[in-house]
């Protein structure tokens, strides 16, 4: 069996998704951002500000693309929103299992999030959410295998669709 990896906008429920999937199919789970974390020894928000947002998406590509999951065991792999601006980590990422995109509309995801900047979110200068959410919106669905359309549905109702297409 294939691991999943996790595609998708700031609060799309890749970590909260993932964790459910995992327990349901028995999979381990990673999550991305706190690999980068753990190997930066900083929390996100922290390298953004040291770096930038392109320095940050450079680090992020890095390690992503040099992530392997340990040992044999499937594992859901929940990454950060902006991994898909680095074709090296979605190669890596495509190499070691099966994309989902999780997609929310704009209006939602707005509704669901707060403090961008404590996130960690790499968003450029001056640029608003929704101009974030069209930039990456057609990178998602360049990089995706399947495409889960979260509108209307509950966490349950993903779930179950995501168990069906693992």
């Amino acid at each position: 069996m294939k691991n999943i990896v996790l595609i998708g906008m700031p609060g799309s429920g890749k970590s909260t998704l993932g964790v459910l999937l995992a327990k349901f199919l028995g999979y381990d789970f990673v999550d991305m951002d706190i690999i980068i974390q753990n190997a930066t020894g900083k929390k996100l928000s922290e390298i953004i500000e040291e770096r930038g947002s392109e320095g940050f998406l450079d680090v992020e590509g890095e390690i992503v693309s040099g992530y392997k999951p340990e040992g044999n065991h499937p594992t859901i792999i929940a990454t950060g929103g902006s991994v898909v601006y680095r074709e090296s980590a979605m190669q890596n990422l495509r190499s070691i299992g099966k994309i989902i995109y999780l997609s929310v509309p704009c209006e939602e995801l707005e509704k669901r999030l707060h403090h961008l900047e404590t996130r960690g979110v790499a968003i450029k200068e001056g640029m608003t959410f929704a101009e974030l959410y069209e930039e990456r919106r057609p990178l998602y669905e360049k990089y995706a295998d399947i495409t889960v359309d979260e509108a209307g549905s509950s966490l349950s109702d993903i779930v179950e669709l995501m168990m069906h297409l693992a």
